[in-house]
């Protein structure tokens, strides 16, 4: 096999890189392993032989924490990302940050066979923000406050903040940044993995710290791959539920409306993911995802309370004063249970709108979807004050109840939001019989006005898309939103 050179891409030198040089707050910043010798089964895919690699590597914070946070000021501007240190800001190369997913390039993975030679050198990008990140000794703090993974798939994010707790773990990526998986022979290598130099210097590694070394050992499967296709397809699940009766609380809470304090503030992104589908008896459609967020400095909470014997709540929003203390809580419409396939679960009635407007924006479609199960699914911008880093319903299964429920939360913590596609007949726009020309997707949040917010002037996004082509062979065409092409 012959060497493999690595090619540093534009924008990002390894040699002279302008960081600021480190404060001592944040020594102890080092990259381990948690082992020195390393097994990885080597996988017919099919359509190729790879070797499924485990490096078991983590970057792990000192006595301070390590924390970026990244935003831009609107979809104008770039990106801008800082090493938070007490109450000093330094700010990182744009070439280390240039979207949410997390920082680029944090290691060089170089790889060797036993003759010493180069078989395989890659870069890896790190998201602070590690699903399992845990305490690597005993005097560290109980709990992380940093959020659990990194932005990487709504293009209209705002902020973000990354960080990993003093004392605490966050695993690495073993992943090439190419995305691509690759290939070793059954045998034995050695492995170096090195922090690239402007993490050094801006995390104040050693070069110790920055370095691991592994031996690595490329195997054949313990188990084949058509015996984990049969495992799976007798698989089953054992949680079966029977009928079961239930009754519904007849008390509601006191109405009070509260003064004067703490709202959310429900504000649309632009729409996004935008695509064109045909179905059958040539009927076309558009598809597209929306985004509603809280940029308040309250929560959206809203409690449905079940009406006895009825696939239907009355819901309520409450009210909070600074110190987080209920205050009020006034009616906000119904909760409706939604037996169909991929939901079963509760809806709250009012929260969003999706229209389709001709290029005077006058409307010309509008999406069946007008219930919702409100979940964070979004991290839009943590950087603003009060922002959940870590909320606790983050899909419809921590949210949104199950048929047999008496009562349910429905919450849209401050910085998050909520995401839906409508890429379905009834919630995607018919164009079939619409002439060619310029329209726009409109997303509007609380249509009906029945929540209470700071303002509504900012509850409307407009996301221009242009159709053409013919009856048999639609075309569509999205214009980016300054740059952005989500």
């Amino acid at each position: 096999m012959a060497a493999v050179a690595l090619v540093t891409p534009a924008g990002l030198a390894f040699a002279g890189v302008q960081v600021a040089d480190a404060a001592t707050s944040t020594d102890g910043v080092r990259l381990v392993s948690a082992g020195k010798n390393i097994k990885a089964e080597r996988w017919d895919n099919g359509d190729g032989f790879s070797v499924d690699l485990d490096l078991g590597l983590n970057i792990v914070a000192g006595r301070e924490p390590l924390e970026i946070r990244a935003t831009r000021k609107s979809y104008a501007d770039p990106i801008v990302a800082q090493l938070i240190r007490g109450d000093d800001r330094v700010t990182l190369p744009k070439a280390l940050v240039t979207d949410f997913a997390g920082l680029k390039q944090l290691t060089t993975v170089t790889i060797k066979n036993t003759k010493g030679t180069v078989v395989r050198r890659y870069w890896t990008n790190f998201c602070p923000n590690s699903y399992d990140s845990v305490r690597t000794r005993p005097d560290a703090p109980a709990q992380t406050p940093y959020p659990t993974g990194c932005a990487d798939g709504n293009p209209f994010v705002l902020g973000a903040v990354w960080g990993v707790q003093a004392g605490w773990s966050a695993s690495t990526s073993d992943v090439p940044t190419h995305g691509k998986p690759f290939d070793l022979p059954v045998g034995k290598y050695s492995v170096t993995v090195v922090v690239n130099p402007p993490y050094q210097k801006l995390f104040g590694l050693t070069a110790k710290d920055a370095t691991v070394a592994l031996n690595l050992s490329v195997v054949k499967p313990s188990v084949s791959a058509e015996a984990l296709r049969k495992s799976a397809a007798t698989s089953t699940d054992e949680h079966q539920h029977g009928p079961q009766v239930f009754q519904a609380p007849t008390k509601r809470p006191v109405t009070k409306k509260a003064g004067p304090g703490p709202r959310p503030d429900l504000r649309s992104l632009p729409a996004w993911g935008i695509s064109l589908s045909k179905e059958p008896k040539n009927k076309w459609y558009v598809n597209f995802g929306a985004t509603v967020w809280n940029a308040g400095n309250s929560p959206l909470l809203v409690d449905g309370f079940r009406r006895s014997g009825q696939g239907l709540m009355d819901a309520y929003q409450y009210f909070f004063d600074a110190d987080g203390n209920q205050v009020g809580a006034v009616p906000a419409g119904t909760m409706e249970w939604d037996a169909r396939a991929g939901h079963n679960h509760w809806h709250f009635t009012d929260f969003a709108q999706y229209n389709l407007l001709k290029a005077d924006q006058k409307q010309v479609a509008r999406s069946g979807k007008e219930a919702f199960c409100l979940a964070n699914t979004d991290a839009v911008d943590y950087t603003i004050p009060l922002a959940k880093w870590r909320p606790n319903n983050t899909d419809l299964s921590t949210s949104c109840g199950m048929q047999t429920s008496v009562g349910v939360r429905e919450v849209l913590d401050i910085g998050n939001g909520d995401t839906y596609t409508q890429d379905r007949p009834g919630q995607s726009f018919d164009i079939t019989g619409l002439p060619n020309g310029t329209y726009y997707i409109q997303v509007k949040a609380n249509p009906a006005g029945k929540l209470s917010e700071v303002s509504a002037a900012n509850n409307t996004s407009l996301r221009k898309i242009v159709l053409g082509g013919t009856a048999k062979k639609r075309t569509l065409t999205v214009p980016p939103v300054n740059g952005i092409k989500g």
